[in-house]
């Protein structure tokens, strides 16, 4: 059975509150942060969760939303620079939390170590969001389509494929291996599937939970 999690997210607007509905079907916690005032009537009303009202930029409000209780933080606002700063107020007061940031670009080399992930473009919508935050140690890069993903996972130590080369490991159609997080090349036969290491692979949307499964266990 799926553990119930519980996410903070910040801002509150259409992808906010999709992300959140989408959570809350899920069976998870959410906690919604808003810094306008109309908008926190409005989400209340939605029964989601607790909604704080205030600018998550602001230490003193992301204290108010417990981080230490949460398994992750989204920044959701419509501002990349916003977004980028509640990630770094977020980790500053819990360095532990898994991050993701609502951007209009690739994250910046600088801000790694405090975004976990990366929402892009701006048009994608709280569906995919959720899926995201849900997906511990898998990350989409890039969504194309309905249809295919462009995914980082991390080998868990116990994943099927821990340990094995590529050509001994026999993955789903509609699945390849493209390379690993580093990207110095491509992935080929002789690629080694190592624990703890970071694969990018293009997913077709129907044999995604197969093959989370081979990397995760």
């Amino acid at each position: 059975m799926t553990r119930t999690k519980r996410f903070v997210i910040a801002g509150g607007g259409r992808v906010g509150l999709r992300t959140a509905e989408n959570l809350t079907e899920q069976g998870h916690e959410v906690l919604l942060i808003e810094v306008d005032g109309d908008r926190v009537e409005e989400l209340a009303d939605a029964y989601l969760g607790p909604v704080i009202h205030g600018d998550a930029t602001d230490q003193s409000i992301l204290r108010q939303a417990d981080l230490g209780d949460a398994d992750a933080i989204a920044a959701l606002t419509d501002e990349t620079e916003t977004n980028t700063e509640i990630c770094l107020t977020a980790h500053y007061l819990e360095p532990s939390i898994r991050t993701l940031a609502r951007s209009e670009t690739a994250t910046e080399p600088d801000h790694d170590e405090v975004v976990d992930a990366t929402l892009l473009p701006q048009s994608l919508g709280g569906d995919h969001a959720a899926d995201m935050l849900t997906g511990e140690g898998i990350r989409t890069l890039v969504y194309p389509t309905a249809d295919l993903d462009i995914i980082e996972v991390t080998v868990a130590e116990s994943a099927p494929v821990a340990g094995r080369r590529l050509d001994e490991v026999a993955l789903p159609a509609g699945s390849l291996l493209i390379s690993t997080a580093d990207r110095d090349g491509l992935a080929g036969p002789e690629t080694m599937l190592e624990a703890s290491e970071r694969y990018i692979l293009a997913v077709e949307s129907d044999v995604v939970d197969e093959v989370v499964n081979l990397f995760r266990g």
